[in-house]
């Protein structure tokens, strides 16, 4: 199975909730905090993303960054991609 990583940057995110409704995997939330500039952001809330890349695809203030693990190698080591 490939697995995926998200990063948010939470100073730029608005919380508007577009990555949230994206992912098929409900792995984001809102926060219970809030931002410098006063906004609830996005979080991961499950360790079962895809690497789909939903989330980062809707986001319109470019704050989600998806990293996906390539398909492992007989004999080598997980490697990963950044794939948005």
């Amino acid at each position: 199975m490939i697995r995926g990583k998200v990063t948010i940057a939470e100073e730029i995110c608005k919380g508007c909730e577009l990555c949230i409704t994206a992912c098929p995997q409900e792995s984001l939330g809102l926060s219970d905090k809030i931002n410098l500039k006063g906004y609830r952001y996005a979080v991961l809330i499950q360790d079962n993303c895809t690497g789909c890349i939903n989330c980062a695809l809707v986001c319109p203030d470019a704050a989600i960054t998806v990293y996906r693990q390539k398909k492992p190698v007989k004999g080598v080591g997980p490697q990963v991609q950044i794939a948005a």
